[in-house]
């Protein structure tokens, strides 16, 4: 089994066991790969120029050292430039199930943010010209809290998104303006 799949495995594993009775899960999102691009950059320059220097250093023992710490160097930036920011991708989840926003991040400490779906006044979607290009955006939600909304950065399919999530918002308002959730008052017309 390949680490993509285990790592996915495990996160819908842990949506699941924090779902409700009558809950299930729409979508389950991670950032586009294009959150990737830098990392990917930095792992090949990297690397490169690392077995360029180490072979540029002359043999013997007393240059072996410099060698060493060429290839140490180059360890430390592929970490911190290509795997850190590969696990942090890899353990940041977006979530909606037919009740709310799941927002899952962390590789050591695990953050999140749920918003019952009742409580979303506004959603809205931004894509640039790289974002369009690559099928990408960020969805912007206000809820009605007093905290800040919450921003989802590079979505896949941000339209496709942004609809189905809207979907899900008329779908669970009954029309009234009491805030409760699920409906209980028969729809006024």
């Amino acid at each position: 089994m390949s680490l993509q799949v285990a790592l996915w495995q495990d996160a819908a594993m842990g949506i699941q066991s924090t779902l409700g009775a009558d809950e299930h899960v729409v979508l389950n999102l991670r950032t586009h790969v294009k959150a990737l691009f830098l990392a990917i950059v930095i792992a090949v320059v990297t690397i490169v120029a690392g077995v360029v220097l180490a072979l540029l250093v002359p043999a013997g023992s007393a240059q072996a050292g410099l060698r060493w710490a060429i290839l140490g160097v180059a360890v430390v930036i592929l970490v911190a430039g290509s795997v850190l920011p590969f696990l942090r991708w890899a353990t940041s989840r977006y979530t909606i199930t037919n009740r709310r926003l799941i927002t899952r991040s962390g590789i050591i400490t695990r953050t999140g943010r749920d918003i019952p779906l009742y409580r979303i006044n506004d959603v809205t979607y931004e894509k640039g010209l790289l974002d369009r290009i690559l099928g990408c955006g960020t969805i912007v939600i206000s809820d009605a809290t007093d905290k800040a909304g919450v921003v989802l950065h590079d979505v896949p399919r941000v339209e496709q998104v942004q609809v189905q999530l809207h979907e899900l918002l008329f779908a669970a308002d009954d029309g009234s303006d009491d805030g409760e959730f699920p409906p209980t008052e028969p729809r006024r017309r």
